[in-house]
């Protein structure tokens, strides 16, 4: 779609945060409330993680994924809906027991992971391609359970967004299309400068874009003040953004963002270009969504 660029609104993850910045949504009201802002502000995409009320932490309760995906289908602004399936993925290792994991590990099965995928059946789900040292925790997504995962997200007729967070991520999502556990033109999504996966530098983006296969869609966003670089980076080179709280928090130095501000910097980025973010209704027929209202 000649001129036009899909931007996802990635409106809250499941770090801590909020201390930093009290425009991260945490309640299921709030995170639907800022996916429909940032899609009033220009996103195509709005990619959802739950998080607990209370605590403010990631949620897996599917009851938490059904409020968000409800309000946001109830509003009178249209956004496509990206569900995580990339949770319960969290190993941190105990020096005194090293085969079981210590204080703050959350691992979920594979039909775990796809629960809120299966039974709310968003337009997109995320599926993180391999495990990555993550920060001083290992994130664990091994290659059987992933391939799992994909079948299930294919049965489902849910279109996978196949996440890299380093160079091998890349080989497996391809390995994945070559099995074909990926139905249509397959969606890739360069994660980049998570310490300590791939470097958010023009020189790693391109390798990953050269490596994915020709008939593929692709996206790319970096973290923290790297945000905006890769997102014009990525629009530059033909690809599509992500921007929003989850990788960023701050519209400027010291200055807390909102996910509608992140996505009105990204429209002005991509007006620089002479490019415009697509229409979700556009989007839908690029890359041959589900209808959200059932099949095709």
């Amino acid at each position: 779609m000649k001129n036009k660029v899909l931007l996802t609104s990635a409106v809250t993850g499941a770090g801590d945060t909020m201390k930093k910045n009290p425009h991260v949504p945490v309640t299921p009201k709030e995170i639907a409330a800022s996916a429909i802002e940032s899609a009033k502000a220009g996103a195509t995409v709005a990619h959802v993680h739950a998080r607990d009320p209370q605590t403010g932490g990631i949620s897996h309760d599917v009851d938490h994924y059904r409020e968000i995906v409800d309000r946001i289908r109830e509003a009178d602004t249209d956004v496509i809906i990206n569900i995580t399936s990339g949770g319960g993925g969290d190993f941190i290792p105990s020096l005194s027991t090293p085969a079981a994991g210590g204080d703050g590990t959350d691992i979920q099965t594979p039909a775990e992971r796809h629960a809120p995928v299966g039974e709310l059946l968003p337009e997109m789900c995320t599926l993180d391609c391999g495990s990555t040292n993550f920060g001083d925790m290992i994130y664990m997504s091994p290659t059987d359970w992933l391939r799992d995962q994909a079948e299930m997200i294919q049965k489902s007729g849910v279109k996978p967004e196949l996440e890299c967070f380093d160079t091998g991520h890349i080989r497996f999502a391809n390995q994945l299309v070559q099995e074909g556990l990926i139905d249509g033109d397959p969606m890739y999504q360069f994660c980049l400068g998570i310490p300590w996966g791939a470097a958010a530098d023009a020189e790693t983006m391109m390798y990953m874009k050269n490596r994915i296969p020709e008939n593929a869609h692709w996206s790319a966003f970096g973290i923290g003040r790297m945000q905006m670089p890769m997102a014009s980076q990525s629009a530059v080179l033909g690809g599509n953004v992500r921007v929003g709280l989850e990788d960023n928090i701050y519209l400027s130095k010291g200055v807390p963002a909102t996910n509608e501000q992140l996505v009105d910097k990204a429209v002005g980025m991509l007006r620089g270009l002479y490019l415009e973010p697509m229409s979700p209704q556009e989007a839908r027929e690029y890359l041959n969504l589900r209808n959200p209202h059932g099949g095709k």
